[in-house]
């Protein structure tokens, strides 16, 4: 008689969220034959892309007309393109119907329990040997549950803490209009006729004032420190991101001197409008934070319908200071354009460091504190890419390190690099815990692809495949480059890396323009000047 084998148990992994990042991770555990079991504390995915009327308590919250600024070819998962007739920037709406599509083709919403808030998660007490979690969650009814996983991802999402200076304004008490932040920002139909403050010039921000600035009778767009402006679409009506997030562009940035890189880059933009003209000017340099993304802000400033406005000194009723001296009175509302905290309340408190709740993460993603390597954190970054395909390869890495094939290396080294890296953006960001979300996007995601074992080998393509090697090098860094070798490999990823223009121009092909065969728009940007994709 034969032996019975008993079967080994697939290692049970909790992911703590539904939205983009969430849905990513349970795919991720899948594919590395981890059991993922999904707690989503709303009724439905999608997470801050699915628009609500009224604001929750600790869930993020869009405003009804966002549209994303990352274009559909290099934000989409690296192993399922949006759909060709997509726009190429596309909105909030629709972007959660290609996430519908995502969690359908890979069958993954059977692995989600809806309505179910995570409460605690808690090392359990042999966890330098099992790394195991306990995980306490309540469901729709009350009830409480107890589990025990082999691995957590944290998939919450940070923009769910609103950050409201009010003490950093005297006489805000004394002010008789509304006061919101764009976390409770629906829709401009409040401020019709009205005369409003936009306090802060992020995206969110620009997209705000853009937007109230169409039906009040004024607004003002109030910002300390300025900032630089590019629109979505740059020369030849092609996506922004697209032509600048590029191997070769990335390679020529890093070999010329900053100093003259940023003469450049603020050349190229005050040209297509004088920052200083228009009250833009900010005082850093262009390479040290990152720009607004918007496409309207010049023209409504030039219209005079938004007028941009130095830092709130103070209010006295319904009268405005600014800190350049002039005064605006009768303002009706002030929205606060001015960022978000995090906070995971059912982490234990000793992954946070410091009073202000900053959470130490190697590489972004693991705290190094962890006898074992069994919790993740993702999404929790700032970069000048696209977030999602960030994500899915944190969440390939992550569910690799859980399931014991990739290896982190000493608490002491990973704790090095984290210093080095807050180090290096302190001079940016001089608050530590904001100078630690950023990363550099290219070398960043390039840096995971690497753990994972999917960095494109460059010289290997143009030797083997110079069709795709060429797109690879001089192209758009698009997410598909890290589904062409290694595990996770996608069969189709060769075919979508050279149909990515196909997609591009798919959505602005409604109306038929007889014009010779050799100059169609595809074979124009096959055969594009290799310079422009460098210096724009």
């Amino acid at each position: 008689m034969f032996p019975v084998q008993t079967p080994i148990m697939a290692k049970r992994v909790a992911v703590i969220g539904a939205g983009s990042s969430g849905l990513t991770s349970i795919k991720c555990c899948l594919d590395e034959g981890l059991e993922p079991v999904c707690f989503e504390s709303s009724d439905d995915i999608g997470g801050l892309w699915k628009f609500k009327e009224q604001p929750e308590a600790d869930r993020c919250s869009i405003y009804r007309s966002v549209i994303v600024n990352t274009s559909k070819e290099m934000m989409c998962y690296s192993d399922f393109p949006m759909p060709d007739h997509f726009p190429n920037y596309v909105n909030n709406s629709t972007l959660l119907q290609y996430i519908r599509l995502y969690a359908g083709h890979f069958n993954l919403l059977k692995h989600i329990h809806f309505q179910t808030t995570v409460r605690s998660v808690r090392q359990r007490p042999d966890f330098s040997n099992s790394g195991q979690w306990e995980v306490v969650t309540v469901d729709r009814d009350g009830r409480e549950e107890t589990h025990v996983f082999d691995g957590v991802l944290v998939c919450a999402g940070f923009y769910t803490q609103p950050i409201k200076p009010l003490s950093d304004f005297p006489g805000i008490d004394t002010f008789p209009g509304t006061i919101i932040h764009s976390w409770e920002y629906k829709d401009s139909d409040p401020y019709l006729g009205k005369r409003v403050v936009v306090i802060g010039i992020g995206n969110s921000g620009g997209d705000i004032a853009v937007e109230l600035s169409r039906v009040c009778e004024k607004t003002f767009l109030s910002t300390r420190k300025g900032a630089w402006v590019i629109g979505r679409v740059v020369d030849r009506g092609l996506p922004l991101d697209m032509m600048m997030m590029t191997r070769a562009r990335d390679l020529f940035y890093w070999l010329l001197p900053r100093a003259l890189l940023n003469l450049i880059l603020e050349r190229i933009l005050n040209q297509r409008f004088d920052h200083k003209l228009y009250g833009l000017q900010p005082v850093h340099r262009i390479l040290d934070q990152h720009v607004v993304i918007n496409d309207d802000l010049p023209g409504r400033i030039l219209l005079g319908d938004l007028a941009m406005k130095s830092n709130v000194q103070k209010f006295q009723g319904s009268t405005v200071f600014f800190d350049d001296g002039t005064v605006e009175e009768k303002i009706d509302a002030m929205i606060l354009c001015t960022g978000y905290d995090y906070k995971f309340p059912f982490l234990p408190t000793s992954l946070s460091s410091g009073s202000d709740g900053d959470l130490k993460l190697y590489r972004r993603i693991f705290p190094p504190s962890l006898e074992r390597p069994t919790l993740a954190i993702l999404g929790l970054f700032q970069t000048k890419g696209a977030i999602m395909p960030a994500v899915e390869l944190q969440a390939r890495w992550a569910s690799r390190v859980i399931a014991g094939l990739n290896h982190l290396p000493p608490a002491e080294k990973m704790n090095k690099s984290i210093e080095k890296d807050v180090q290096a953006n302190l001079k940016s960001y001089p608050s530590p815990k904001l100078a630690a979300l950023q990363v550099d996007h290219i070398p960043y995601i390039d840096s995971i692809a690497k753990e994972v074992g999917v960095r494109p080998n460059i010289a290997w393509l143009l030797l083997k495949d110079p069709a795709v090697g060429l797109r690879v090098f001089f192209g758009p860094c698009s997410p598909y480059q890290f589904r062409l070798n290694g595990p996770g490999h996608w069969s189709g990823a060769r075919q979508a890396i050279l149909t990515q223009w196909d997609r591009v121009a798919k959505p602005m092909k409604t109306r038929s323009i007889p014009e010779p065969s050799s100059f169609g728009l595809i074979s124009w940007l096959d055969t594009i000047d290799i310079p422009y994709f460098i210096v724009g």
